[in-house]
């Protein structure tokens, strides 16, 4: 198959990348290489893939709807795999209108690019934090999420919203996964895992939301990249999905294992929790097992062990 991947520069869609490369699909990517954090780190991800007979590259932003037509157009893919967008809660707050021009706006333009190109199959990144202030744990599809928490979980409801709206007008199949805290080597610089190990490393002071007690469901991105890869398999009707390890970690299980593995205690800096950092996230997967045969099998310690490695060898800024 011929896929094109958004965002698949990023952290989650490299990893996408090499593993339909090494089964024999053609990739391929789409990003704009944005200085959200280092294009080069990005670059990085893509090594591999450069080299390969089946991938290609092209440099575009999802808010240039006839850039992303001239790749359509040019690439005619089998189907779409849109992992692009605005991530991270906390600067959604501060720059909500990108997030809106980013991850509404831009999906829009892909849903309408797809309908033009005859593509009738997208799976699509969701969010964990589309949950908000939901009391029921572990969080499952079916429990209520009208009530976002921040314009970055408003911004991946309209998503999913946009996506059944395509489905019911023109038939267009889609699979949304919610992911939850995904983690691993090339990490993103903005996440928990790499903040508070680069911290640790440093001797700088780490923020730490209130106590430390909140729970995170840490997935390593080996199994999410599996999870992603049997969505793009199996194409449903419509779906939504969550991709969970579906075990939960406190926040200090996290500086405990970067204090171990870099053989340094923390110092460590108690902020007022904002409220819309969720006191937990924890995955209810029995619907990704069913429909997707989903079985993580990373434990956080492999996987931290795993991204650890990669921060020694070449995450370090």
């Amino acid at each position: 198959m011929k896929i094109l991947i958004t965002g698949g520069a990023g952290f989650i869609g490299s990893h996408v990348t090499d593993q339909l490369l090494e089964r024999g699909d053609q990739v391929i990517c789409l990003d704009n290489f944005n200085d959200y954090y280092s294009p080069v780190q990005k670059e990085h991800n893509l090594a591999a893939a450069q080299r390969h007979p089946n991938f290609g590259l092209y440099r575009a932003d999802l808010r240039d709807y006839e850039g992303l037509q001239t790749v359509f157009e040019k690439t005619r893919p089998d189907k779409i795999l849109h992992l692009a967008g605005m991530a991270n809660i906390r600067y959604s707050v501060q720059h909500p209108l990108l997030y809106e021009a980013v991850n509404v706006r831009g999906t829009m333009h892909i849903f309408e690019l797809a309908r033009h190109a005859g593509i009738r199959q997208v799976v699509m990144a969701s969010s964990s934090s589309i949950y908000g202030g939901c009391k029921e744990i572990p969080f499952s599809e079916e429990a209520r999420v009208d009530k976002p928490m921040s314009p970055y979980a408003a911004t991946k409801l309209a998503g999913e919203l946009l996506a059944y709206t395509y489905h019911s007008l023109y038939g267009m199949k889609y699979t949304g996964l919610r992911f939850f805290t995904v983690y691993g080597p090339r990490n993103r610089p903005d996440m928990a895992v790499y903040l508070f190990t680069r911290a640790i490393d440093r001797g700088e002071p780490l923020k730490l939301f209130g106590d430390g007690s909140a729970r995170r469901d840490w997935t390593f991105v080996g199994d999410t990249v599996r999870g992603i890869i049997a969505a793009l398999d199996h194409p449903f009707d419509y779906e939504i999905i969550n991709l969970g390890n579906s075990h939960t970690q406190s926040e200090m299980d996290l500086i405990h294992a970067a204090e171990n593995a870099l053989g340094k205690p923390a110092i460590i800096n108690h902020v007022e929790r904002p409220a819309t950092e969720l006191p937990i996230t924890y995955a209810d997967i029995s619907k990704a097992r069913r429909l997707l045969d989903f079985a993580p099998v990373t434990s956080f310690e492999e996987g931290y062990a795993l991204f650890f490695e990669w921060y020694q060898s070449a995450g370090r800024e």
